[in-house]
């Protein structure tokens, strides 16, 4: 009887829900390691040319060495003392614990890696699947959650953020903006807002990327309340609390004291601080103090003030960071670097060179987005929620037609609201249970797939393109094994001169140095080996002994060698994917077979 006192049907109800999504997620999220395991994809073993997930295990390596917590230098890139990574420490933290205790369970730092390899993108995507089904119960209901289940799981599979050895922190950025806008969806009160400030300020200390994102839910919020006033009251003023108290205490965990200051666009610094300490606590302040909230009136002049406030601390202490990040980047880099990096290309130029993955980014999004403003139409009461999340997605796709790394936070969001699509098509189908019903159930299901969307036009784009040439002879290896370094980790620890894209699999994989890795703060590195790799053999050997280079790396099977060689065709990394070595590079012989060639200096 006490038991029926505290605990009644619908609280039994949400308990059961609750443990049916966890199960779905573990579920997911198991299968897709399973998957991946039978597939044998495995970043640790064939990094796929993800170089970030290497570098972050480098860096965790270093910091489990010893190296300082606060320092974020990887002192085996660039010249000198290294380079100063701008990642957070908030990911490498977890991520060392779990490795350390991994180690002492199994007695070996390389089968600790490995297991970690599994278990930390693993952890993620189960968050990551059980954030989008809670929304998906919340807006559509318990029907909407078993689609959003699969559709989530499809999604985030085939987006390669969480393959097993996915170290990288985009797959951490989406699960706390995901956390971010679950919470303020499903608990529209002041520990709802309080969490999803918690989450937003994360994800900006953890990379900013996220910070259009976070700016438009945030926005969205405002917006809610500037307009329904009491009703969002305590939301708003606990994510400004939330979002401020975070800032706070990631400045004092990630930043030294003489750091507190300073000023750096591209990574959590003492600017984004502050301004996240003011945005918060004035939204706490608009919201709870009743001069400010009383009316609308009063709200909006608060509220505005409050913007034009951020805006002018913006503009006056720190107005390079409001500007294009990539501006001040030499043209040589820019044209020969960034402008080939996938992930940093508009939609237009992924419409041209890959129409099938751009039609996988942006389809469902924009599907997701229409159907939601739809439902928010037709059902007063999901206008709120709908508000929100349209507002993220819709951020998300803006961000996307810029670089495409935006899409993998609209591909998430997207899922919710066509998982209330096809809850509703099934709900039509079971009262009409006509032809016409399970057709449109059918078809719900196809356009919600992104991976529909990308074969499709895939296949459409090969028929309509012309064949390739058959005589065309294409090199084979691309230098992304593990495997493909064994011999070159034989070697005595040196200087080796390789393109940008190998550069964090040499420091994964040897105890080399290298001078160039495609990161944007080491622009003296990466420019200094992209001339000395474009230039004619005698010019790059003037280059290359007054940058004290030891070993000459090439893999002639690698995407930017080919692209170098066929824009540089009398380049020194052209004359070593011919083969045609200069009398001053000497051939290091190995007992074993690999794309990767390198080569003595003989000075």
């Amino acid at each position: 009887m006490q038991a029926n006192q505290t605990t009644g049907p619908g609280e039994e109800q949400h308990a059961a829900a609750r443990s049916a999504d966890v199960m779905m997620a573990l579920a997911g999220a198991g299968g897709s390691l399973l998957a991946s395991w039978l597939q044998g994809a495995n970043k640790l073993v064939q990094s796929g040319g993800d170089s970030d997930s290497l570098m972050r295990l480098v860096q965790v390596r270093d910091l489990l060495a010893g190296q300082g917590w606060f320092d974020l230098v990887q002192h085996r890139m660039g010249f000198g003392a290294g380079v100063e990574m701008h990642w957070s420490r908030i990911v490498d933290a977890p991520i060392a614990v779990l490795i350390a205790l991994l180690q002492e369970i199994t007695g070996s730092a390389a089968a600790a890696e490995m297991a970690a390899a599994y278990i930390w993108p693993g952890l993620l995507l189960a968050a990551c699947l059980f954030l989008i089904v809670r929304m998906a119960r919340t807006l559509g209901g318990g029907e909407a959650a078993f689609p959003a289940a699969v559709l989530a799981l499809a999604a985030l599979h085939f987006m390669g953020i969480f393959v097993p050895g996915s170290f990288d922190h985009h797959n951490v950025q989406l699960a706390l903006v995901l956390g971010m806008v679950a919470a303020l969806i499903n608990r529209p009160d002041a520990t709802g807002g309080f969490i999803a400030g918690v989450f937003a300020t994360l994800s900006l200390a953890v990379g900013m990327e996220t910070a259009p994102v976070v700016a438009a839910a945030a926005t969205a919020l405002a917006l809610w309340f500037l307009f329904n006033g009491a009703p969002e009251r305590r939301t708003a003023a606990g994510f400004g609390f939330g979002f401020a108290g975070t800032a706070f205490a990631a400045s004092l965990l990630t930043l030294q004291a003489d750091a507190w200051a300073s000023v750096r666009c591209d990574a959590w610094s003492g600017a984004q601080s502050g301004t996240a300490v003011l945005t918060g606590l004035g939204l706490a302040a608009c919201a709870l103090v009743p001069a400010f909230s009383a009316t609308l009136p009063r709200r909006t002049v608060a509220l505005g003030t409050l913007g034009a406030v951020t805006l002018g601390v913006a503009l006056m202490a720190f107005p390079a960071c409001l500007a294009d990040p990539y501006a001040s980047l030499d043209p040589l880099l820019k044209r020969y670097w960034l402008d080939w990096v996938s992930e940093a290309q508009g939609v237009l130029s992924l419409l041209a060179t890959s129409p099938g993955e751009a039609a996988g980014y942006f389809a469902t999004p924009v599907i997701a987005l229409l159907y939601l403003g739809w439902s928010a139409r037709t059902h007063p009461g999901l206008r709120r929620d709908a508000f929100i999340l349209g507002a993220a997605i819709a951020c998300a796709i803006a961000v996307s037609l810029w670089q495409v790394r935006g899409a993998i936070f609209s591909v998430a969001f997207a899922v919710v609201p066509l998982a209330m699509l096809i809850a509703r098509m099934r709900a039509r189908m079971t009262v009409g249970a006509g032809a016409a019903a399970t057709l449109l159930l059918v078809l719900a299901w196809l356009i919600s797939f992104n991976i529909v969307w990308n074969m499709s036009v895939t296949q459409l784009a090969g028929l309509l393109s012309p064949a390739p040439d058959p005589g065309e002879v294409r090199e084979t290896g691309d230098c992304n094994a593990a495997a493909d370094y064994a011999a070159l980790s034989e070697i005595e620890p040196s200087t080796v001169l390789v393109i940008s894209n190998l550069g964090a699999a040499v420091l994964a994989n040897t105890d080399h140095r290298v001078l160039a890795g495609p990161y944007h703060r080491n622009v003296d590195g990466n420019l200094a080996v992209l001339r000395a790799l474009t230039s004619e053999p005698t010019t790059a050997l003037s280059i290359i002994e007054d940058l004290d280079v030891d070993i000459v790396a090439s893999c002639a099977g690698n995407d930017e060698t080919r692209s170098l060689a066929a824009t540089f065709p009398q380049s020194l990394l052209a004359s070593l994917a011919r083969k045609q070595l200069p009398q001053w590079l000497l051939p290091i012989e190995t007992d074993s077979v690999s794309p990767l060639e390198f080569y003595r200096v003989d000075r």
